[in-house]
């Protein structure tokens, strides 16, 4: 049975009660639903720990293995299966990196905006230096002249404070309403929008809930690699 995932609706969630599915050795938790935001989509898990009446788990990694979380970490004291328990993830690290994540999301707005018409690509929002990729549209830019132009789109936008929500939508939907469709998405079943204002973008990570508390967003560097464009940026208080 796959793992729910409580953060694709719930992702203010910092505590939450559940209970021990299974457990493998020490090391290894499974949960039949957690708010720990297993890596992926561009963006590091979550850490944190588990207690129960016996025992804690410290979870120092999260994985999502064919739709089952994996908490994987150290057990200190004793849990069993059915047991309840409560998961507590680090706050801070999860307002860190759904600020840096947030953040590529606004990029996009603000690429979309100025009318540059850039292909978006892969997303990175780890700490160590976070980027979106572009894969067409920026030939013959003047990309010192457009670095200016997304910094102050940015800015605007984060002013705004603009509101964050999620929507779950058909693919046909989403063509309608959303101006990058990724090819991967399920043609048969809803997935996952997230709105920055009314800017969609299909994605499975963790959000502020206002713009207003991502704090600045700063192009750091425009790279060309090929025939990707790398746009890396800053994201300060």
């Amino acid at each position: 049975m796959n793992t729910e995932l409580v953060y694709m609706e719930q992702g203010e969630l910092t505590e939450y009660p559940t209970a021990v599915q299974e457990l493998q050795g020490r090391t290894t938790l499974i949960l039949p639903a957690t708010i720990f935001y297993p890596q992926g989509g561009g963006q590091p898990y979550d850490q944190g720990v588990i207690t129960g009446a016996k025992g804690t788990f410290r979870v120092d990694e999260v994985r999502n293995i064919e739709g089952v979380v994996h908490h994987i970490g150290l057990l200190e004291g004793e849990m069993t299966p059915g047991e309840e328990v409560v998961c507590q993830i680090n706050a801070e690290r999860r307002a860190l990196n759904s600020r840096l994540h947030t953040a590529g999301h606004v990029l996009d707005m603000a690429v979309h905006k100025i009318g540059l018409g850039w292909q978006p690509g892969k997303g990175y929002s780890f700490p160590d230096g976070p980027y979106v990729e572009y894969t067409a549209g920026f030939e013959g830019a003047d990309l010192q002249v457009v670095r200016a132009q997304i910094d102050q789109m940015c800015a605007d936008l984060v002013e705004q404070d603009l509101p964050v929500h999620t929507q779950f939508m058909e693919r046909a939907e989403m063509e309608k309403v959303l101006v990058h469709v990724p090819d991967h998405l399920p043609e048969n079943r809803p997935a996952r929008v997230v709105f920055t204002g009314d800017y969609g973008i299909p994605c499975g990570g963790t959000h502020v809930k206002r713009l207003g508390e991502i704090g600045t967003i700063t192009v750091r560097k425009m790279k060309m690699n090929g025939e990707v464009l790398r746009v890396s940026y800053l994201v300060g208080e």
